[in-house]
């Protein structure tokens, strides 16, 4: 009676290459750096914020509050944005993805994503109030709108971004 029917998903999985993580980390600040137009400018998550929380999840020893910052510094740089803003909410996202990575790993990645939506809502609050801070004029509610794509992106990000750990099993020799 007392016994959880509840078993996550264990899988083992291959060590995480460096280079893969760096290069999904360069290739996630590259697309934040397209020229995004129209009606996709405002529904465009943060792909860094998303990368980054997942591997701070998934290899924190690889990953964390140093890189975030830099991360974030770069982003502010490369937007020509108020110079520090990107750099503490991706250190916020960073903090909320150590505090949280034990609870994240126990669960499947599409129940992750009412976990990761405040963590994004957290970061896209804490640029806004940097910028309010500045003296800019608040954009509207639709600002938040790129942290629900992010949260709406998760389950796909944790497939994509997993793959090439996973082990290649050979149909010739299953074991």
């Amino acid at each position: 009676m007392g016994v959880s029917s509840y078993s996550p998903r264990q899988e083992l999985l291959l060590p995480v290459r460096a280079g893969f993580l760096w290069l999904t980390v360069l290739a996630a600040l590259l697309v934040n750096l397209l020229p995004w137009a129209g009606f996709w400018t405002w529904l465009k998550p943060d792909f860094v914020a998303v990368v980054l929380l997942f591997w701070i999840v998934r290899e924190p020893r690889l990953i964390g509050f140093g890189v975030a910052f830099v991360l974030g510094l770069a982003m502010d740089v490369a937007m020509a944005s108020l110079f520090g803003q990107h750099a503490l909410a991706y250190t916020v996202i960073a903090f909320a993805a150590t505090m949280l990575r034990r609870r994240l790993r126990m669960f499947s990645a599409d129940k992750h994503v009412l976990q990761i939506l405040p963590i994004l809502l957290t970061a896209q609050a804490v640029i806004l109030l940097v910028r309010l801070a500045g003296g800019a004029a608040f954009p509207g509610w639709t600002w938040f709108v790129p942290a629900i794509t992010g949260a709406l992106l998760w389950p796909i990000a944790w497939v994509v971004l997993l793959a090439p750990q996973r082990p290649r099993i050979d149909p010739e020799h299953p074991i």
